[in-house]
């Protein structure tokens, strides 16, 4: 029997971290972070803050309604207070369908 690396995901990300998966500052990390109810990351008594799997999951959807659908900050917290479930619903489907394209892109350079 073969043996199959399990791929291990963290379950704490530093700021720094967070900042450099979403390509943006940490300064932005924290505005979102104060703007946003749905973030709310764990402090070690330095004051350092840890996000979740959940918080970057967050993080995912704020980006994709500031950034990417051009909203505004009032705009996002609105949408995401008074339907969150439909939102996170539709932005599950542009991932898959955004993963969906490059899998095709990929397919067609190889071709």
């Amino acid at each position: 029997m073969p043996y199959i690396e399990k791929k291990v995901e963290k379950l704490y990300y530093s700021i720094g971290e967070v900042a450099k998966m979403f390509n943006v500052n940490t300064s932005l990390i924290r505005f979102w972070e104060k703007e946003f109810d749905v973030i709310k990351p764990k402090k070690n008594k330095k004051g350092n803050r840890f996000f979740t799997k959940k918080d970057i999951d967050n993080f995912h959807l704020i980006y994709h309604l500031v950034k990417e659908r051009g909203m505004t900050l009032n705009g996002a917290k609105k949408k995401l207070k008074e339907n969150k479930e439909e939102t996170t619903e539709n932005f599950e489907i542009i991932k898959s369908l955004t993963d969906i394209k490059k899998l095709l892109l990929d397919i067609k350079d190889s071709l």
